[in-house]
């Protein structure tokens, strides 16, 4: 079986269990499949954004939604950095009251969210999703408990050499955009860890289970 940790995708394969992202229309997800929502950091309105908020936290408790996010902070999008820090807060709190994850879109801005992390107390697991940084900022978050999932940047040689440097007990996969095929990423990530596939597999199911507990393993 293989994880896909993070998708904008409609389709995916058999043996593949995936977490579909939703950042909009909160209250139309289906109760078939699993997802994530979250008021990512380049769709905030000043104007909407209270009442969107409303509208997820009464659609998040669903059982199917196993996380909030993607959401975060992004320095080189163009909406106002403070409302964005302002609605990141908001949804680790979200995220803490219902016991469910978090995944992070993080640009140019590690140090402020994990204040705001710091800040709001998190005790969830908190995921930064499509990790395509340098390994003193992978071992950083890493050595804090945080998770990292990779996407297709793992197919470059640099960004391969961080993976083999980290617990293997702090990564996951996805294919967020990309056209790539999540058992692709699975074995370029085996060959460059040195692990039949299978191992690998069954240790990305692991990391699931302690994320997630048993949800997305049903």
């Amino acid at each position: 079986m293989y994880i896909n940790f993070h998708s904008h995708q409609s389709t995916f394969e058999e043996d593949e269990k995936v977490i579909i992202n939703i950042s909009a229309h909160f209250s139309d997800v289906k109760n078939d499949g699993y997802f994530s929502e979250g008021i990512h950091p380049w769709f905030i309105k000043k104007e909407t954004w209270e009442m969107e908020m409303l509208t997820m936290k009464n659609a998040v408790v669903k059982e199917n939604i196993l996380a909030v996010g993607e959401c975060g902070l992004d320095k080189i999008c163009d909406t106002d950095f403070t409302l964005q820090q302002e609605v990141f807060a908001a949804q680790v709190i979200l995220a803490n009251e219902l016991k469910k994850p978090l995944i992070i879109h993080c640009v140019k801005a590690f140090d402020e969210v994990v204040n705001i992390l710091k800040q709001q107390n998190n005790k969830v697991p908190a995921i930064f999703h499509g990790f395509n940084k340098n390994m003193e900022l992978a071992k950083y978050l890493t050595n804090k408990g945080y998770f990292l999932s990779f996407g297709k940047s793992i197919l470059s040689e640099k960004k391969g050499e961080i993976l083999r440097e980290l617990l293997i007990e702090k990564i996951f996969f996805e294919t967020d955009y990309s056209s790539l095929k999540i058992d692709e990423i699975y074995k370029q990530a085996a060959g460059i860890l040195n692990l039949p596939l299978q191992e690998l597999q069954m240790q990305i199911i692991k990391n699931a289970r302690e994320v997630f507990g048993d949800k997305l393993l049903n």
